[in-house]
This record gives structure tokens, C-alpha cells and sequence, in this order.
């Protein structure tokens, strides 16, 4: 579950730092009640664009062998596989 802190709790950079790490999980921040960032590891961002990369790439893949172009699923699965250590 989704950590949510109030903007005023960001006094206390070390221990949310370490609370991004531990749970590899994004901190929501809100101010005056409503979301307004959210904070999360290096790591946890650096694999959250990798995802969407291959979603993104899966999504292509998809469409082209729908419209009976292009590599395999398989194929797409499988370059995908070994760029990112999958």
C-alpha cells in the first residue's frame, strides 16, 4: 500500500530516503490535503521507465502482428528479455 505523508513531514529527509529505499514503493506527498508529488528511489524510478519502455514496446508489438506485420510477439519478448536482464 502506498505510503501518504503530509508536505510538512519532508522536514526529515534521511528517514524518508530510507523509507523509499526499504520499500522500493513511491511516497505520495500531499499539501493542504490533495496530492501534490511523489517521491521514490532512483532505483525504483530507474525500473519504473524500464517497464514502461516495455510495455510501450509490447504494445507495438502487439498491434503489428494484429494488423499481420512485423517480428513475433516471441521475438519482441525475446530482445526485450535480454536488453533489460528480464
Amino acid at each position: 500500500m502506498p505510503e501518504i505523508i503530509p508536505i510538512r513531514d519532508l522536514k526529515n529527509t534521511n528517514a524518508i530516503s530510507q523509507r523509499c529505499h526499504e520499500t522500493a514503493e513511491p511516497i505520495f506527498v500531499t499539501k493542504n490535503g490533495y496530492g501534490d508529488m511523489v517521491i521514490m528511489s532512483m532505483e525504483a524510478y530507474e525500473h519504473q521507465q524500464i517497464m514502461n519502455d516495455v510495455y510501450a514496446k509490447l504494445a507495438t508489438a502487439e498491434a503489428q502482428h494484429e494488423a499481420g506485420m512485423g517480428r513475433s510477439l516471441a521475438d519482441i519478448l525475446k530482445e526485450t528479455g535480454k536488453k533489460y536482464a528480464l
